[in-house]
């Protein structure tokens, strides 16, 4: 018994970074995958990375007790900037939505519980199919991983109060709505060009009722505009997990103090 208790407050250690990271972790977090069976990955992965660590058992005290704290904001930091960084492709849906006149027809989203736009929806499921293709969830597991190397177990305090920690927070949310600018400007800009073809027509002919017939106009090239770009656009997710899985590396260096 007295052997068994000094592994165990290793292995809580690694069940309390693994598991806070699979709250807030893309595609890992989606509330569609059972409760229970998260828990039991994330016990699983624990389990097995608890005999790749070398590490000095731990004393239940005090410090043992902000150790699992620490632990805990590790994962969900890290798993947070993940998911703010594939919240781009939702804001550049409702950039579309709100264009093309879905802006009033929002869905309920299934990750978070809320409202979001019909083409954000759809290019969200697009994005985790490709994180999918792609291997990206290895990556995400490879992420927690190899977290231990920048962020020891040991270490009991975070770097927050670093100048280049707030730094790397205002060029990550400012990079999230560049690329959702990127995303989202083809089809805006199309739709742009029809509201001044439709005023242009409104002008000429009064006797048209514009707005019966330039509802499904924008619906219409909104389609074919998306279908064009689809390539583009599975281009700029790719480009977006790239950014992501650095960002997350990042942010491992600078909470570890490098």
């Amino acid at each position: 018994m007295e052997e068994i208790i000094p592994s165990l407050t290793i292995l809580l250690l690694i069940i309390a970074r693994v598991s806070a990271f699979f709250v807030t972790l893309p595609f890992f977090s989606h509330r569609t995958i059972p409760a229970t069976h998260r828990i039991g990955f994330a016990i699983v992965l624990s389990w097995m990375m608890y005999y790749t660590l070398d590490v000095t058992p731990f004393e239940i005290n005090g410090e043992y007790i902000l150790l699992i704290i620490k632990e805990v904001m590790v994962g969900l930091f890290i798993g947070l900037l993940a998911y703010i960084i594939l919240s781009a492709i939702q804001i550049a849906g409702g950039f579309i939505d709100f264009q093309m006149g879905f802006a009033i027809a929002n869905v309920i989203d299934p990750q978070t519980g809320a409202q979001s736009p019909l083409i954000g929806q759809f290019l969200n499921i697009i994005a985790l199919l490709l994180l999918l293709a792609l291997n990206g969830h290895h990556l995400l597991l490879d992420g927690i991983f190899y977290s231990y190397q920048f962020i020891p177990m040991e270490t009991s305090s975070l770097a927050f109060g670093q100048e280049n920690y707030v730094e790397f927070i205002m060029k990550t949310f400012a990079g999230v709505f560049a690329v959702a600018f990127q995303m989202s400007i083809p089809i805006v800009a199309t739709l742009f060009l029809v509201d001044i073809a439709l005023g242009i027509t409104a002008r000429t002919v009064p006797q048209l009722n514009i707005f019966v017939v330039g509802f499904p106009i924008k619906i219409g090239v909104t389609f074919i505009v998306l279908l064009v770009m689809m390539g583009v656009l599975l281009a700029v997710m790719q480009k977006m997990f790239e950014i992501m899985i650095i960002s997350m590396r990042d942010l491992m260096i600078i909470l570890g103090g490098g």
